[in-house]
């Protein structure tokens, strides 16, 4: 007998929903209506996965499909809400381009919230949240992810510091150096933030402001000098190979 084609296939649409879904009938419209009618060329009966960050991943059927918007009908929950590891990606805003990288791969790699920090060598000071987060929801629809990241309000440096949450761990990529990032994280607990710098690094005085707070753990990410960005990647996926869900 020949193979039952799995429903919904694997080329089903996946779309992120800013709103709790539940079965029942559902509006899509504005660009996401746009990408499923014009893009993915979507017809009545055709399937739709969706998400919305709270209650996992969800089936939806077109009901009705019109040029400026999709009634949908969701049938039956496919996943639920994935575990998010505790982990907080705090990181100095970077240059349009390298800061979108960079949180996109963040909410690929499973973090759990990203905090941008105001530093002294920062070369931004008002990073776009709504952009922001609009690029870690296309990576979550992409890579599969059914929650999305936090995004904090953003922070300077010594305030960060201020308020910091006893019993979460802040691992420190320090250019001068420090304990190897996966010996540290090993050891380190499962609650924890990672703490990245502008292009610039840090300077001076901030760096021992850094190193001599209670939860700090300078790490070493090697002899190479990485990109901001590039830093914030390989932490990440050093600390989901000790604690994570790798």
């Amino acid at each position: 007998m020949p193979a039952t084609p799995s429903w919904p296939p694997q080329s089903t649409p996946r779309l992120f929903v800013d709103h709790d879904v539940a079965p029942g009938p559902l509006r899509i419209d504005g660009p996401q209506a746009h990408y499923l009618v014009s893009v993915m060329r979507m017809k009545t009966g055709d399937p739709v996965k969706l998400f919305d960050g709270t209650t996992g991943e969800w089936l939806g059927i077109a009901s009705a499909v019109g040029r400026r918007d999709v009634l949908v009908e969701v049938t039956e929950k496919l996943r639920e809400r994935e575990a998010v590891p505790d982990l907080w990606l705090c990181a100095a805003p970077l240059k349009k381009g390298r800061i979108d990288w960079m949180v996109e791969k963040a909410c690929e790699l499973g973090v759990g919230r990203i905090v941008p920090v105001i530093t002294r060598r920062a070369v931004v000071d008002k990073p776009k949240h709504d952009r922001l987060r609009a690029h870690m929801i296309e990576a979550a629809e992409q890579c599969g992810r059914t929650a999305i990241p936090d995004l904090a309000e953003t922070v300077k440096l010594p305030a960060l510091l201020r308020d910091w949450p006893e019993g979460r761990t802040l691992f420190f990529a320090d250019e001068a150096g420090g304990v190897p990032a996966f010996e540290a994280m090993r050891a380190g607990g499962a609650t924890a933030a990672i703490l990245i710098g502008p292009e610039g690094g840090f300077d001076d005085e901030e760096r021992a402001t850094i190193k001599a707070h209670p939860q700090t753990v300078g790490i070493s990410l090697g002899p190479r000098i990485l990109r901001a960005d590039t830093a914030a990647a390989a932490a990440i996926s050093v600390w989901m190979a000790a604690h994570g869900d790798w």
